[in-house]
């Protein structure tokens, strides 16, 4: 009787090492370098950080809307083992677009305010190197003012001017 009890409890406590060992505890260093390349797949994730401790992530850095925030915290929960999230991110739209001048547009228009100087009510446009003159201009003044813009060699001239 003693034997098969010493064998029983034997068998119980192989059962619960085993038991023990089987359910290992995930590294919360392991969790962050599964969010991070879960979060590295998404380009609005480029300035996401994360950090987890006890199976916490926690999620810093900038996104550009509410949609992008949410869709980054929904994806850091989906990681198996992640207990919960706590999302502070921050909400940074995107700075406007200043539309560039083109070089050979920034030359020619420097080079106008020279030669429209005599000229006050005539005023000029520049797109793509074609020079858009528009206002009113005497009639004499008219061929003097031409020759000017025409030796700024533009591609074409839009004379839209009104001679009065």
């Amino acid at each position: 009787m003693k034997k098969l009890s010493l064998f029983t409890l034997l068998a119980i406590v192989l059962t619960v090492a085993i038991g023990f060992s089987s359910c290992k505890k995930v590294k919360d260093s392991d969790l962050q370098t599964t969010i991070s390349t879960a979060l590295a797949a998404n380009p609005d994730a480029s300035d996401v950080s994360v950090a987890v401790e006890k199976g916490v992530a926690v999620l810093s850095g900038t996104v550009k809307d509410e949609a992008t925030s949410l869709a980054v915290a929904a994806i850091a929960k989906a990681v198996k083992n992640v207990k919960s999230v706590a999302n502070n991110l921050t909400i940074v739209p995107p700075a406007p677009q200043i539309p560039l001048v083109n070089p050979v547009d920034e030359a020619l228009i420097s080079a106008l305010k020279d030669a429209l100087k005599d000229n006050s009510s005539v005023m000029s446009s520049v797109k793509d190197g074609i020079i858009t003159l528009t206002g009113e201009i005497k009639k004499q003044d008219l061929p003097k003012l031409l020759q000017k813009v025409s030796a700024l060699k533009p591609i074409k001239i839009d004379n839209q001017l009104t001679i009065k």
